[in-house]
């Protein structure tokens, strides 16, 4: 059973930088065919799709986000990384990270950490 855990600071200043970790247990992040997403829910909203990290290490981030966002990973120690800078308040939400695969889409997500943008 593949296990996802969020982890980073809860609290974040406007215009600083969010950094969350996802950390993989009992599967490998370089397994071909999966996808390794950040997904986060504002407070009253929907599902947000961040970006993604294949197991190949390619990258995919939203259009909307893109220019603030940097998703990365670190093999040795099975987890990948989010980076998102100049945060605002509107950035505060519930942040996931979670695996897909071919033809079942999200199979496997983190419990989610609560991140609040205040000052």
């Amino acid at each position: 059973q593949v296990q996802l855990q969020e982890s980073g600071p809860g609290l974040v200043k406007p215009s600083q930088t969010l950094s969350l970790t996802c950390t993989v247990s009992d599967g490998s992040i370089t397994t071909n065919p999966y996808n390794w997403h950040w997904i986060r829910q504002p407070p009253g909203k929907g599902l947000e799709w961040i970006a993604d990290i294949a197991y190949s290490g390619i990258t995919n981030y939203s259009p909307s986000l893109k220019s603030r966002t940097s998703v990365s990973r670190d093999t040795s120690k099975n987890q990948f990384t989010l980076q998102l800078t100049s945060v605002t308040p509107e950035d505060t939400a519930v942040y996931y990270c979670a695996r897909s695969a071919p033809q079942r889409g999200y199979d496997y997500w983190g419990q989610g950490t609560q991140v609040t943008v205040s000052s």
